[in-house]
């Protein structure tokens, strides 16, 4: 089979293209915009998203945004609606219908329906001369100026936009909010990225040992604190068990070359002072952000002013976050 071009060039070609499209996308956030952004803000009610087609799965993927990011939503397919599904449909919904030309027959049998309802219609169109755009209360303008299809046919460069206008419309509501990552958290427990927003520094420390010695501990037993807890460093504290410093392996290597009088050598010598420490309510990826900054493999977790353990980078890859 013979090509028409050069394989790169037609993606290039397309790339260009969707991205020409969303740069225009900017020119389309209007009064309208910001007005449907307030009022979704100010309902009781949720977003439900329909569509045909490929619009269905851009709704689809908007529809896992909203949720995500703090706003209820659900989806009902445009041609399943007329069949039972609009009794999903409650008083206070807005309904965004998606549709690239705004005048497919399912969307011309459904809107009425929906305006019967007293439903909010919100029209995230690409023609806003269509029946869609004329009987919706707002309108999300998602013009576009070809598809990227070689034909102008195939879908893609419209749902790349109708889906980035999505995005735009769930991080507004998001920020209107005051959606945080803690919020976020709730809606992401499973795998990295769970993890990452909601394990903390004490969900890992109590399966480690805590390795402490007085500031006038002998190098032996700082040898035994630091090979028996198996973290590769003490933390050393005064008579009132406050932190004082730390001592890593490193430390001892250092001393030891040093040349110094290892038989009466005390911890308070060796230790290094103002050791990096975390609170133990800190979140874990904030601890394995310290320890890249500072290029550490450990740092001494803190419960108010007294030792509560040590976090330790392979504790953190053991939990799948780094």
């Amino acid at each position: 089979m013979k090509l028409t071009k050069n394989i790169k060039t037609s993606a290039i070609e397309v790339l260009q293209k969707e991205s020409d499209a969303l740069q225009n996308l900017i020119n389309y956030i209007d009064d309208d915009f910001e007005a449907c952004v307030e009022a979704i803000l100010s309902s009781t009610g949720r977003v439900v998203i329909t569509g045909i087609g490929k619009s269905a799965i851009v709704a689809h993927k908007i529809v896992a945004t909203l949720n995500s990011t703090g706003t209820p939503a659900l989806f009902m397919h445009a041609a399943d609606a007329i069949h039972g599904d609009l009794g999903m449909i409650q008083e206070d919904d807005f309904v965004i219908c998606i549709s690239k030309s705004g005048n497919t027959p399912e969307i011309r049998v459904l809107v009425p329906l929906l305006k019967r309802l007293g439903s909010k219609l919100i029209a995230l169109v690409s023609n806003v001369n269509s029946y869609l755009a004329e009987q919706a209360d707002f309108i999300l303008n998602a013009t576009i100026a070809e598809e990227a299809c070689p034909n102008n046919l195939a879908p893609t460069t419209s749902t790349t936009v109708h889906m980035a206008m999505g995005d735009a419309l769930a991080i507004c509501l998001l920020e209107a909010r005051g959606f945080t990552s803690e919020d976020f958290a709730k809606y992401h427990p499973g795998g990295a990225l769970g993890k990452q927003l909601y394990l903390t520094v004490s969900d890992v420390i109590p399966k480690n040992q805590v390795p402490i010695v007085s500031l006038e501990a002998s190098l032996t037993e700082i040898i035994v604190e630091i090979s028996t807890k198996r973290l590769g460093a003490t933390a050393v504290v005064d008579d009132f068990g406050k932190l004082q410093g730390i001592i890593t392996d490193g430390d001892l290597r250092r001393m030891l070359q040093s040349g110094a009088d290892i038989k009466h050598v005390s911890a308070k010598e060796i230790m290094t002072l103002n050791p990096k420490i975390i609170a133990k309510e800190e979140f874990a990826i904030r601890a394995l952000n310290m320890m890249k900054n500072f290029n550490i493999t450990q740092l001494v977790a803190m419960d108010g002013e007294n030792v509560a353990g040590f976090v330790h980078i392979h504790d953190l890859m053991k939990e799948g976050i780094v």
